[in-house]
């Protein structure tokens, strides 16, 4: 979670200018909080966190050793492969993730039985990312969504349209989902060799391999 810090400046003759900070971590917003204090100039110090809630310096210090024991700085990316021959779906998930003072990686697959297209089967391998999140129990934490079907991504920025009935079935579930789980996503395409991960996990899935691991990134 990255925070916004926003101030008076005190000036002679009690004039006063507003000043505000650009995006930084919770630590270096801390850390930058109390020089100000330390200033004796500064009043009316606020927090405003991605999701636009504020905080005092008292209440941030407070939500961050909360948050600190969840997972967050979230980065999903997802893929998603279709078999023409045996109508299968492999859904691929990678999702990186700081919890307490540790990184953690997590890679899982899934087959499914029942989607039409490549097109579909991106869809469904998002929607298998976020309930992965779910299990995780992440809740309100802002997020990135990766993945290479710029389909997926600009129709949930709301770039694209989409007149396909089965992908607005979809796009309803993930908005759902998004929804239930308080999250704030971003979206970023990348090519198929910078989301390599997630492929490699969607075609391990149609291929019978079938992974579910976390571990710990040194």
């Amino acid at each position: 979670m990255k925070y916004k810090l926003e101030w008076t400046y005190k000036l002679k003759g009690n004039k006063k200018v507003l000043f505000s900070s650009e995006w930084i971590d919770s630590e270096l917003a801390l850390a930058t909080g109390d020089e100000l204090e330390k200033s004796g100039k500064t009043a009316d110090l606020l927090f405003y966190d991605e999701m636009g809630t504020s905080w005092t310096p008292k209440e941030l210090r407070k939500l961050t050793e909360e948050i600190d024991e969840e997972p967050h700085d979230l980065f999903i990316y997802f893929d998603g492969g279709f078999d023409k021959e045996t109508k299968k779906s492999g859904l691929g998930a990678v999702i990186y993730f700081k919890q307490g003072k540790k990184k953690f990686r997590l890679r899982a697959n899934q087959v499914f039985d029942e989607l039409n297209n490549n097109n579909e089967a991106e869809y469904a391998a998002l929607y298998y990312a976020l309930t992965l999140l779910e299990e995780l129990e992440v809740r309100q934490m802002p997020c990135e969504l990766i993945g290479d079907s710029q389909v997926v991504l600009k129709q949930l920025e709301g770039e694209w349209p989409c007149y396909e009935e089965e992908l607005n079935r979809w796009l309803d579930r993930i908005e759902e989902k998004i929804k239930k789980i308080g999250l704030r996503p971003s979206y970023k395409t990348v090519g198929r060799k910078e989301n390599k991960e997630a492929d490699k996990l969607a075609t391990q899935a149609l291929e019978g391999k079938m992974i579910n691991s976390k571990m710990q990134i040194i």
